[in-house]
């Protein structure tokens, strides 16, 4: 068996004490553990946090050198910026499977028991002790830091239906475990950790230096096995904010994060996190609008830069985008949804919450929104169709003729309005639209998208009426 019992099925493992040893078994700490993986991972050239977007030349060399290090950590970011997802993604450097004693509470190796629980059966049973099996999925705990959390949360607390059992008050196994030693050989997350008040923050003073806890002045050392990782928004975590300086000196690493630094790390992060099951395609242009949506309202002196612009903000711009799509398709009876531009002008409305803006741009959110979508818009458009003839497009203008769209307008409809218009195919192309992509919702979201940059560009006029947008001279 592979050294610190790894193995696709735990059923087959050893089930008693003296059979694991047999077995060659090695007892490691969490924290070499980890380090051992880790190194395996790096030398076989691995992907060690997947799922992880635009940290690789940044963040995660200081992860891995502090996981590397054996150190406890804080994760400093603004909202949104995937902290918690990368604390979550350190579990898979956790053995897969590792023994526990039987039953045990907080996790007990068997071969070196700690809880009085553990020791007792220890010394009855000898070599017989049963053993049991834990996926490392759950060696994992978390904890939201909120004001009202309290130490019997975290550490834990005196069982009061174990002293109406019959046990003394001060027999250690009257003791509730808190949620910290109930993830004793794994790892525990403390997301938000300045939200925690400070009488809180001192119960963690033992675990992260002595690793031990104590629970109401029990005479009670219980040695914990674990790694503690915690988040935080820089703002707070300074002697000025909400963290005690005692705890930040027992963090061995502390690690800022970012929002993606690249439109091409914001594009992969849409695809990969928005909602697969909506039922419309997104082409890729307009992923690429909201891409850069999403960074020039970070960026925007309008918008509260210590609050931030979530990923989320990204991601739930483009589902709502991809359902206005589908509602369109079942109003018009479309067989295929596909996202337009004048998807877009919803998103505006939808997510003005997700946005924190300063004071003195109180009562022009949407307007603010509304400007930095357009300019987006014409980035991408820039992007994609700068340079190309489009007169094709603008000739179907030539005599004073108009265009309707809306947001209720079937893509055949549209198309029908439009006419046909030469060289549609390689505008599709250049907007990303390969082999596949030539229904007539791609059409319509090709022609649309060229309609909205030509308006932009100032070789159109368009009026919004009700839904309704009209394109002219």
């Amino acid at each position: 068996m592979p050294r610190g019992g790894r193995s696709l099925d735990p059923v087959h493992q050893p089930r008693i004490l003296r059979t694991l040893r047999e077995s060659g078994h090695v007892h490691r700490t969490v924290k070499a553990e980890v380090r051992e993986n880790l190194l395996a991972k790096l030398r076989a050239g691995e992907t060690r946090f997947p799922g992880i977007v635009g940290f690789d030349d940044s963040v995660l060399p200081h992860l891995e050198r502090a996981l590397l290090a054996g150190h406890d950590l804080v994760l400093l970011g603004e909202r949104g910026q995937g902290k918690t997802r990368l604390i979550r993604t350190v579990t898979g450097l956790l053995d897969e499977w590792t023994p526990v004693v039987e039953g045990c509470e907080i996790n007990d190796h068997p071969y070196a028991p700690a809880c009085t629980r553990c020791q007792t059966l220890a010394r009855e049973l000898g070599d017989e002790l049963p053993v049991a099996w834990k996926h490392r999925d759950e060696r994992y705990g978390e904890k939201l830091a909120t004001p009202d959390t309290s130490v019997g949360d975290l550490i834990g607390d005196v069982d009061p239906i174990k002293i109406a059992e019959g046990r003394t008050l001060g027999d250690p196994e009257t003791v509730h475990y808190g949620l910290v030693p109930r993830t004793n050989r794994g790892v525990f997350s403390v997301n938000e950790l300045p939200d925690l008040a400070e009488r809180i923050q001192v119960s963690l003073l033992n675990v992260l230096e002595e690793r031990d806890i104590q629970v109401r002045g029990y005479n009670l050392r219980l040695p914990l096995d674990i790694l503690l990782i915690a988040s935080a928004n820089p703002e707070d975590y300074t002697n000025r904010g909400r963290i005690i300086t005692p705890l930040k000196d027992r963090f061995g690493a502390e690690i800022r994060t970012h929002y993606p630094l690249t439109v091409e790390d914001e594009l992969t992060l849409i695809r990969q996190e928005s909602m697969p099951d909506i039922g419309a395609d997104i082409p890729e242009h307009l992923v690429e609008v909201i891409a850069r949506f999403t960074r020039l309202v970070r960026e925007s002196t309008a918008v509260d830069a210590r609050s931030g612009v979530s990923a989320r903000f990204s991601i739930a711009a483009a589902e709502t985008a991809a359902a206005s799509a589908v509602r369109r398709a079942a109003l018009a009876g479309e067989e295929q949804a596909v996202t337009r531009v004048v998807d877009l002008s919803c998103v505006v409305h939808s997510l003005r919450g997700k946005v924190e803006f300063e004071v003195s741009e109180e009562g022009r959110e949407t307007e603010i929104l509304a400007h930095l979508l357009r300019r987006a818009t014409a980035e991408t458009f820039r992007s994609r169709l700068g340079g190309m003839d489009l007169s094709p497009v603008t000739d179907k203008f030539a005599e004073g003729n108009q265009v309707e769209s809306g947001e209720l307008v079937s893509a055949g409809e549209l198309l029908h309005r439009i006419g046909p218009v030469t060289g549609l195919a390689k505008v599709m192309s250049r907007l990303g639209m390969g082999a596949g992509e030539e229904s007539p919702g791609h059409a319509a979201a090709a022609l649309e998208f060229a309609l909205e940059g030509l308006y932009l560009m100032r070789r159109l006029s368009k009026e919004d009426l009700d839904g309704v947008t009209v394109y002219r001279t």
